[in-house]
């Protein structure tokens, strides 16, 4: 009788499974983006601006986000200030999210008491970087388009047009001009040994991925990006104006030159700027100023030079800093727009020529045939 009363008790303690909780598991977490730390930005500012705790800000934003990584992130985050932990080291628990300038710049305005406007600020950060990368996709989006339009009509030509005129063009093979020798033979080859082509296109770019990503790969492309002509012009603002927007608003907010130099080497990727900054470190660390240090590196602008040292002596660095950020910001996008403006002529020229060698290899032929007939 009493194995009877003990099983519906055994049973009881069982644990029930929630199949909807199982499978949402076993589905992939939408990582966090840009996007979904903007918004986390911009909502804890205004919900700080007011005079809202910061524990509650967190509680009241867990509810506004879609994104279940993000949910889960702030969870994290809802825990460690409430365990008394400071933002800040909150925050350095997800690297991948947030930025060591965000980190830095959290942990200074913690001690000064003015983190929504730190928050603020760098709300206004993220949103140059966004207008900056819009500016660099329209300058390239068009000639890249008109780049992939040029080599889709020659692989049509190849594939759909000159197998109709192989045969005609037989009867006259030893008269017909080299261009469209070398194309019958380009059409035979893409229409009979695709497999072959594709697999080492494809051997190719999995080649120069795996190069790119080797030491002597990014070393090399680094080094090109701060010294070949047209690219030096491009990558060297790219990478004054990121450093600089992050020292100017690090030093402004009272954040340690190291520490702000640290986080101005991490927000630039090239390894050959950071053993620049790495350098400007050890001066700095020696008892030299900020301007000693810029001075070693050979592609650092005299003005910019200048203009530090200038800063460093009348105490105004973080003002000067965010001013050369804002000139190399127009810089860059006037030298965007001048590149997408070179480029597109440059690119219907080739297009003209390609379809112009295209049409002419057909239609001599045709006029070489047609004579022979008559």
């Amino acid at each position: 009788m009493a194995i009877e009363l003990n099983k519906p008790a055994r049973k009881a303690n069982k644990k029930e499974i929630n199949l909807g909780e199982f499978f949402s598991g076993l589905a992939p977490k939408r990582r966090i983006s840009d996007k979904d730390r903007r918004f986390f930005t911009e909502r804890m500012a205004l919900m700080l601006s007011t005079g809202t705790n910061l524990h509650i800000s967190l509680q009241a934003l867990e509810g506004q986000l879609e994104n279940p990584g993000m949910q889960a992130l702030v969870e994290q985050l809802i825990e460690d200030v409430g365990e008394g932990k400071q933002f800040s080291q909150a925050l350095a628990k997800h690297p991948d999210v947030f930025s060591q300038t965000y980190i830095n710049l959290i942990g200074a305005s913690e001690e000064g008491g003015f983190m929504h406007e730190v928050l603020e600020q760098l709300l206004e950060m993220e949103e140059k970087r966004e207008k900056l990368q819009r500016t660099m996709f329209s300058a390239l989006s068009y000639p890249v388009f008109l780049l992939l339009f040029a080599l889709g009509v020659v692989v049509f030509v190849l594939v759909v047009v000159f197998p109709k005129f192989a045969d005609m063009f037989s009867s006259i093979q030893d008269q017909l001009p080299g261009t469209t020798l070398f194309l019958m033979a380009a059409s035979h080859l893409f229409r009979e040994q695709w497999a072959y082509l594709l697999t080492g296109l494809a051997l190719l770019l999995i080649g120069l991925r795996y190069w790119a990503a080797s030491n002597n790969g990014r070393q090399w492309l680094d080094w090109s990006k701060l010294h070949l002509p047209g690219l030096r012009g491009i990558f060297v603002r790219l990478y004054l104006m990121q450093s600089m927007r992050v020292l100017s608003l690090s030093l402004s907010n009272g954040v340690g030159i190291l520490d702000a130099l640290h986080a101005s080497r991490d927000v630039v990727r090239n390894r050959l700027f950071h053993q620049f900054i790495d350098g400007v470190e050890q001066r700095v660390e020696g008892g030299d100023g900020i301007a000693a240090g810029f001075k070693d590196a050979g592609f650092i602008p005299p003005m910019v030079q200048q203009m530090i040292k200038t800063g460093e002596e009348t105490g105004s660095l973080p003002k000067v800093m965010s001013r050369l950020a804002d000139f190399y910001e127009g810089e860059l996008s006037a030298r965007l727009e001048t590149v997408s403006r070179l480029a597109e002529p440059v690119m219907l020229l080739v297009m003209g020529v390609v379809v112009g060698v295209l049409v002419s290899s057909l239609i001599l032929p045709i006029f070489k045939l047609s004579r022979a007939v008559g």
